[in-house]
C-alpha cells in the first residue's frame, strides 16, 4: 500500500492549515461578490470573473468556469447566490478531474521489472530539492528502496542541499564533482539502481531558463542516456513550481513543457500564500495532472493532491443533499 492510501484526519487538518490563506482570500472575495444580491445575474458573474482572475486562477480557466456557470444559470432561470459556492465547487472539481488531477490516492509505482525513474525539473528556488527529499522520504516509508541522483551539477549548493535531504530521508545519493556532465550522473544513478535493486530513482536536474535551447538539449541528453539502462525511463517527468509566485508559475510551466515532456506537476509553498488558485489554472491550461502539493516545511508536508479535499478546504464540506 502507498503511504498516501488513506487521506487521514491529520492530513486533512494539515491541508486546511496549509490552504488557510487561500481560503480566506477566496471567501472574502466571494462574500463581496454576492453581498446584497439574491440572484446570480450578469453583474454577479462579472464580479465572480474578476474575483477568480485576482485569485490567480488565470484568465483562460476563469472564462471557462464562467461559461459553465452561465450555462447552468440559463437552464435554471432563477439561481440564488446562496448556491454559488456549491456551483463553484462542482465546476472546479470537474476541471481538475478532466485533467486527472487529484485522481491518485497513493504514490505512483507502475508494475514493472526495473526501477521506477522520476526526473525532476524546475527553476532554482521553487523548492525542487526539498520536494525531492520529501518524496524520497514518502517512498521509503511506503517500503520502497530509493536512490537519488544529483544531476544539477552547475551549482555546488544544489548537490550539497540534495545530500542533506538524502540524509534526512535516509536514502543513498549518487553524485559527482561540481561541473560534471549531468547526463553522466543520471546514467550512473540509473545503472547503480539496477545493480543495487533500487525500486525508485529520483533524479534532480539543473533549473536554468536563460537559454531554452540549452535546457532542452540537456534534458533530452539526460533522458537518452537513462534509456540505455532502462529503455522506458524516465517513467515520470515531474515539474516543480512555486505556488506562491502566482502567474509567474504559469510562465515557468510554459517554458518547461516546451523544453521537455512533463507528465506531472508539484506545487510548493502553498502554505505561505493566498494564491492557491494557481493549482486550478495550471492543471487546466497545461492539461497536466497536479500530483503533489507542498503545504509546510516539515518532511511530512508533501501531500498527494486530492481534488475533493482541496475543494473542501477552500469552500468547506459539501452540503448534504
Amino acid at each position: 500500500m502507498g503511504i498516501f492510501k488513506w487521506f487521514t484526519e491529520d492530513r486533512k487538518k494539515s491541508l486546511d492549515q496549509g490552504l488557510a490563506k487561500t481560503k480566506e482570500n477566496v471567501f472574502q472575495k466571494l462574500t463581496r461578490v454576492i453581498a446584497g444580491k439574491s440572484k446570480v445575474d450578469d453583474e454577479v458573474l462579472d464580479d465572480l470573473e474578476e474575483m477568480l482572475i485576482s485569485s490567480d486562477v488565470g484568465v483562460t480557466t476563469t472564462l471557462r468556469i464562467i461559461e459553465r456557470i452561465e450555462s447552468r444559470v440559463s437552464k435554471n432561470k432563477y439561481m440564488g447566490t446562496d448556491e454559488l459556492d456549491r456551483i463553484l465547487r462542482d465546476e472546479i472539481a470537474a476541471l481538475l478531474a478532466e485533467n486527472n488531477t487529484g485522481d491518485v490516492d497513493e504514490l505512483p509505482f507502475p508494475v514493472q521489472s526495473g526501477p521506477y525513474v522520476i526526473m525532476v525539473v524546475g527553476v532554482n528556488g521553487v523548492g525542487k530539492t526539498t520536494t525531492i527529499g520529501k518524496l524520497a522520504y514518502q517512498y521509503k516509508l511506503s517500503g520502497k528502496k530509493v536512490l537519488l541522483g544529483a544531476a544539477d551539477t552547475f551549482r555546488a549548493a544544489a548537490v550539497e542541499q540534495l545530500e542533506i535531504w538524502s540524509q534526512r530521508a535516509g536514502v543513498p545519493l549518487v553524485k559527482q564533482k561540481m561541473g560534471a556532465d549531468p547526463a553522466s550522473v543520471a546514467f550512473d544513478t540509473v545503472k547503480s539502481a539496477v545493480s543495487q535493486g533500487a525500486e525508485v530513482v529520483i533524479i534532480d536536474t539543473a533549473g536554468r531558463l536563460h537559454n531554452k535551447i540549452n535546457l532542452m538539449n540537456e534534458l533530452t541528453k539526460i533522458r537518452n542516456v537513462m534509456k540505455k539502462v532502462v529503455p522506458d525511463a524516465p517513467h515520470e517527468v515531474l515539474l516543480v513550481l512555486d505556488g506562491s509566485t502566482g502567474q509567474n508559475a504559469f510562465e515557468q510551466a510554459k517554458q518547461f513543457t516546451a523544453a521537455t515532456e512533463v507528465s506531472a506537476l508539484a506545487l510548493t509553498k502553498l502554505d505561505g500564500t493566498a494564491k492557491g488558485g494557481v493549482v486550478i489554472g495550471i492543471s487546466d491550461q497545461f492539461k497536466i495532472p497536479v500530483r503533489y502539493i507542498g503545504i509546510g516545511e516539515k518532511i511530512e508536508d508533501l501531500q498527494i493532491f486530492n481534488k475533493q479535499a482541496f475543494v473542501e478546504s477552500l469552500f468547506g464540506a459539501a452540503p448534504k443533499s
